[in-house]
């Protein structure tokens, strides 16, 4: 019978096949992203051609307007992939200017398709092969399998499972009356196959999303027919839904892969345990034997295969606890999950990933001391977790207990290469530690990519607006929340944002409209009233916005939200040090300080206290800083230096303060940690540099200081630098000379707070200031 060609391509130890979508080295499966391998596909089709960027983006991206940095990180991941580096590049060259060529012989191959039939039988010829076909018997409502040796998956090979292919685990079906495996086996087997650097699973996100589109309630029992539906609805590939029934004194598993389009039982398998406790190492054979008939490697398997027991914890009813928090969690979000994890700990405090988890709950609350807390312990726990989760673990340690972003960059670039389908590392590189670098273009790439692999993914929409706007283009932010909200997606904090967007374009209707939708919301109340306190103070009405402080205290304390009433103090006491009012300063900076010693709360007040003068107090509490966070990156390049030069002016020191400034200039555009929490601290290094160098009368110097500020509205927002850069430029003009630019800057100012409280003692000083011009 004739048969189509079948193309490959082989270069060095490297062979593609397109049909399969696969490519191997030394015969194994590489873990390549669909696109990434696109890209290749087109170099090597025209080898030792020069291809352009704009022919490489129409070609993989025909119906997708994307930016030249999608392809940069393409071609970035496949030079990892084929292990090119800058100084040697094998395959692929780039030429400035031009674009790429593929510079490795290529050879092509024609094989006959027929070739493949006995790799890939039909579905019929498969059953026939195998030796004892599995049957799923019904008996008196206890499932059972027929025993034998399964080839699981064998006719679904490697070409039929690509790596964009994502696969749903549904429910279990328990049969044995004993709840503890209600959600727990389902868990256990995702936590199995999330060790794959291949495989992709479709989230708990995701499917909640599904679940409300469909009219389905949250958390709702993923049965294998609602688990097909499901699977259809997400274009996956595979539906896997299990069982597990009691045989006498043994407990017998059962596994079946289904085709979601047309439902097709692929195969089957089962697998026997003869006590309780050893359920989960049944449950680990099966996980295996199925990351292997879908292409996976044996050598690849072996690396990342830590049993249930190690990965997660031998304790049954601890694994049901956090199972079924993580699906609350989804449903319902941190509040809600909170007790569910805690309880998972106290089931067994050897469990890591629940107190990693535990950690990430504290921290969505703003509880960032207990969020340390519990992240370290799971940090020291970390050898009893799946490779994946390490990552996790080791990541979340470096941004909530070290601080250290540099080596949290490290662990989620690794965590990247190794699973190349978790939107994890991509999220916590563009949420923030870019930021904080002030890198917003590669944060807004990173941040495409983990929603690229995972567009339900609620927490990247808010990380994507945040990186847009961190950007310049509030425009772009509001757009991304709006796709989040067509999807049916939201979080609390997207009203807080959608706030300081509308301040951000002189919308008081839509900052209105967010503090109406508030009052019947509970969990953003005492945020929005924050942001407007912020807001209000921008312009000079200090009285009401010191109305709104003390509501949104109040209401994070009622909600026993201690450490955010924490940061809303400290928020108040730098605006009333800013703006001159020394005693206020003192006692809403004593008021954080009772609250929290957290980092971000203790620099606030810190800051505050040496604007009104107690430069002893600001000074041991920058010493207590260094104690405690020596690794953290905000601490050592925005909060000390910013402390240290704002006590060098307090002793009429500039130029001091301008040398301590110096090793914070790689950080100066980027948004520290309080800022992130607390909506303060953002360019204070570069307010800073510009009051020292007016202080030295260096005109020039300072003007270029206090214009960086002006110039990036979208990281400032509502900090009370952002409206007294401008008094700042006036004092710079009337330095110069140049009384009409100095009226014109007052005037600027005076414009901005028209309706400002006649009594600021900044504002005092500045009438008198104009008033004084010749």
């Amino acid at each position: 019978m004739e048969t189509a060609p079948k193309t490959l391509y082989e270069f060095g130890p490297f062979r593609i096949d397109p049909d399969q979508q696969l490519l191997l080295r030394d015969g194994r499966a590489v873990a390549v992203t669909p696109k990434v391998l696109e890209v290749l596909l087109v170099l090597v089709r025209r080898s030792r051609e020069v291809v352009s960027k704009d022919e490489l983006m129409r070609t993989v991206w025909p119906t997708t307007v994307v930016e030249e940095a999608n392809l940069s990180q393409s071609v970035f991941m496949l030079r990892k992939v084929l292990g090119d580096t800058r100084g040697e590049q094998r395959y692929i060259v780039t030429l400035p200017g031009r674009g790429y060529r593929f510079a490795a012989p290529v050879r092509v191959i024609a094989r006959e398709v027929a070739e493949d039939v006995a790799v890939a039988p039909t579905p019929a010829t498969r059953r026939r092969r195998l030796g004892s076909p599995a049957i799923w018997l019904v008996a008196g409502g206890i499932l059972a399998l027929a025993a034998g040796a399964m080839y699981f998956l064998s006719g679904r090979s490697a070409s039929m499972l690509r790596a964009e292919d994502p696969v749903l685990v549904a429910d279990f079906v328990n049969a044995t009356g004993d709840p503890v495996f209600d959600d727990t086996l389902r868990q256990g087997l995702a936590v199995q196959l999330q060790q794959s650097p291949l495989l992709s699973l479709i989230s708990q996100d995701r499917i909640q999303q599904t679940l409300q589109q469909m009219g389905r309630p949250a958390g709702a029992s993923l049965t294998p027919e609602l688990a097909r539906e499901i699977c259809e609805r997400t274009d996956s590939a595979l539906v896997l839904d299990g069982s597990i029934a009691k045989l006498g004194s043994q407990y017998v598993l059962g596994l079946r892969a289904r085709d979601c389009r047309s439902g097709d039982v692929l195969d089957e398998e089962q697998a026997q345990a003869g006590r309780r406790e050893d359920v989960l190492q049944a449950l680990d054979e099966m996980a295996a034997r199925f990351r292997h008939r879908v292409g996976e490697s044996l050598p690849t398997i072996a690396r990342h295969n830590v049993p249930l027991a190690e990965a997660t914890t031998t304790s049954l009813d601890a694994l049901k606890a956090y199972s079924t928090a993580s699906r609350v969690h989804a449903a319902a979000g941190s509040a809600a999950a909170l007790p569910l994890f805690r309880r998972a700990v106290e089931i067994d405090p050897q469990f890591a990933m629940a107190h990693a988890m535990l950690g990430r709950m504290y921290g969505d609350l703003g509880d960032f001391v207990l969020a340390a807390q519990s992240t370290e312990r799971a940090w020291r726990l970390r050898g009893r977790a799946s490779d994946a989760e390490k990552f996790f673990i080791d990541a979340s340690y470096q941004l909530q207990v070290t601080g250290n972003l540099q080596a949290a960059q490290a662990v989620c670039e690794s965590w990247a290469s190794t699973y190349p389908r978790a939107a994890g590392p991509h999220a916590f590189l563009a949420g923030i530690v870019l930021p904080v670098q002030g890198n917003y273009r590669a944060a807004v790439e990173q941040a495409r990519m983990a929603l690229g692999l995972d567009p339900d993914f609620v927490i990247g929409y808010q990380i994507l607006a945040y990186a847009q706007q961190y950007q310049g283009d509030p425009g772009a932010a509001g757009r991304t929340l709006d796709s989040a909200a067509a999807r049916k997606l939201a979080t609390p904090d997207f009203a807080l944002q959608r706030y300081d967007l509308a301040f951000l374009r002189s919308d008081s209707d839509g900052m209105q409209r967010q503090v109406a939708a508030a009052l019947d919301d509970g969990e953003v109340q005492g945020g929005i009233a924050y942001h407007r306190s912020l807001a209000l103070a921008y312009v000079g009405k200090l009285q009401d916005a010191r109305a709104a402080s003390v509501q949104a205290g109040a209401l994070s304390l009622q909600s026993s939200q201690q450490e955010q009433a924490a940061l809303f103090a400290a928020g108040a006491a730098l605006r009333e040090g800013l703006y001159g009012h020394a005693a206020e300063a003192r006692r809403q900076a004593e008021t954080a300080l009772t609250l929290s010693d957290d980092r971000h709360v203790e620099f606030g007040a810190a800051f505050a206290l040496a604007l009104a003068g107690d430069s002893a107090q600001a000074g041991k509490l920058a010493d207590d800083l260094v104690s405690r966070f020596p690794q953290d990156t905000s601490v050592n390049f925005s909060y000390l230096p910013a402390l240290r030069a704002r006590l060098a002016l307090n002793e009429h020191a500039p130029e001091r303060a301008i040398d301590i400034l110096q090793m914070a200039a790689p950080y100066d555009l980027g948004t520290p940690r309080s800022s992130m929490h607390g909506s303060f601290g953002a360019l204070y290094t570069v307010y800073l540099r510009g009051e020292a160098q007016l202080a030295s009368h260096r005109a020039v110097e300072a003007a270029a200081e206090f214009r960086k500020v002006l110039a990036h509205p979208g990281v400032v927002v509502t900090d009370p630098i952002g409206a007294l850069a401008r008094l700042q430029l006036a004092r710079v003009y009337a330095m110069q000379g140049n009384p009409v630019r100095a009226r014109a800057a007052y005037r600027d100012f005076f414009m901005l707070w028209k309706n400002a409280d006649p009594d600021i003692p900044v504002l005092v000083q500045a009438r008198r200031e104009y008033a004084s011009l010749h």
